[in-house]
């Protein structure tokens, strides 16, 4: 099964859409399961429910052979913390989808670090799909000692500033 989530904050139609046409074209074969939060667009071609309390999300996510999302940050740590596979398309602000493109810029990174697969676009989709279940995410290094040290630098730079 894989699981599809756009979050719970705003919604995602452009996404869902995607997918579900997708999976209409038979891009997309395995059985989906989406967490659609308050889009208007209703898929016709798999299951999906507003919203999931945090323990049947997590759980999803665990039982899932792989996962579609939007570029959160959330999302992201989780699925990686589950070392599953990931797809993100990034929200965008030319389409009213977030204040910024901070998304693009998430989702940079973690493609450019191996974490996850990134459709850019509704058209990349059908690509990514395909390479979905074959890759593999390069597991991400938590150092907890290093992000300590750069928020230290950081508070020793604003204090001998002020």
């Amino acid at each position: 099964m894989i699981f599809l989530t756009v979050g719970t904050q705003i919604s995602f139609d452009r996404l869902v859409k995607a997918v579900d046409e997708a999976v209409g074209r038979g891009q997309i074969a395995e059985e989906i399961y989406a967490q659609i939060g308050r889009g208007l667009y209703q898929p016709r071609n798999f299951r999906a429910t507003s919203f999931i309390e945090k323990d049947l999300f997590d759980k999803h996510i665990r039982q899932a052979s792989c996962v579609i999302s939007h570029a959160g940050i959330g999302i992201i740590t989780a699925v990686l913390d589950n070392n599953k596979s990931l797809l993100v398309m990034p929200r965008r602000r030319k389409y009213g989808e977030a204040v910024n493109d901070h998304q693009v810029a998430i989702a940079e990174k973690f493609e450019e670090l191996g974490h996850l697969l990134v459709a850019y676009h509704e058209e990349d989709l059908p690509e990514k799909i395909a390479k979905l279940k074959s890759f593999v995410p390069r597991v991400r290094d938590n150092d907890t000692k290093a992000v300590i040290n750069k928020i230290s630098e950081f508070i020793n730079f604003v204090n001998l500033s002020v």
